[in-house]
């Protein structure tokens, strides 16, 4: 439900709805709708687009900050998240544990003007209820190439997205879709998720991977 003047309050629409998979189109501090869920798994905006060697790289919505992951992360509360991250910036306060994202051999970008490259991504553990067997903090999933993956500019293999959700329990909520890898991921699991996403591009995207009668491997 989103708030409106006088504190009355509106159903919105979704942009995308199946039995598992709701998608909304919006800015996910206005549209409350994903806090119903029961963990958070995301890849939020963390001030990075800025520091990117990569000049062709198309800009993330709000990703000059911390601002806006905080202030989701404020709305959220207590309850068990995943998100993503670097450690160029200040991680969440209430931050638990630490998850390394292992890319493989591919060293990506980074600082272009030293011999190594940034070949992992933190994934911050915060909240309880988490589940599954005890593993190992680094998880490895390679970046697939360049030609196969989606038209969005940090997305996330499909495969990663499925070892994340695979240690939650309940409804799963993705407050920056992105390029849709958690909404693929928890409806491949048979799993219930709720995505916002403020970009309508990215929106189509990530309708048009869903609508897909096989369900997508393809680790993307």
């Amino acid at each position: 439900m989103s708030e409106l003047a006088g504190g009355t309050t509106t159903k919105i629409k979704p942009y995308y709805e199946s039995e598992l998979v709701t998608l909304y189109h919006g800015d996910c501090l206005e549209i409350m709708e994903w806090l119903e869920a029961d963990v958070l798994v995301t890849d939020p905006p963390y001030g990075m687009s800025y520091k990117s060697g990569w000049t062709n790289r198309p800009e993330i919505a709000n990703d000059t900050t911390i601002q806006v992951r905080d202030d989701a992360l404020k709305l959220w509360g207590e309850k068990p998240a995943l998100v993503f991250g670097t450690w160029r910036v200040a991680r969440p306060q209430a931050t638990r544990n630490l998850l390394v994202w292992s890319k493989g051999d591919d060293p990506g970008m980074g600082d272009l003007t030293i011999p190594w490259g940034l070949s992992h991504e933190e994934i911050y553990v915060l909240g309880k209820g988490f589940v599954g067997k005890r593993e190992s903090s680094v998880i490895k999933a390679n970046k697939p190439p360049v030609a196969t993956r989606p038209d969005h500019p940090t997305p996330k293999p499909v495969g990663l997205m499925e070892k994340l959700i695979q240690k939650t329990q309940g409804v799963i909520a993705d407050p920056f879709a992105g390029s849709g890898a958690t909404l693929v991921a928890a409806r491949n699991l048979g799993r219930k998720v709720i995505g916002v996403e403020m970009e309508e591009k990215y929106c189509e995207l990530i309708a048009n991977r869903l609508s897909q009668e096989a369900f997508d491997f393809g680790g993307i």
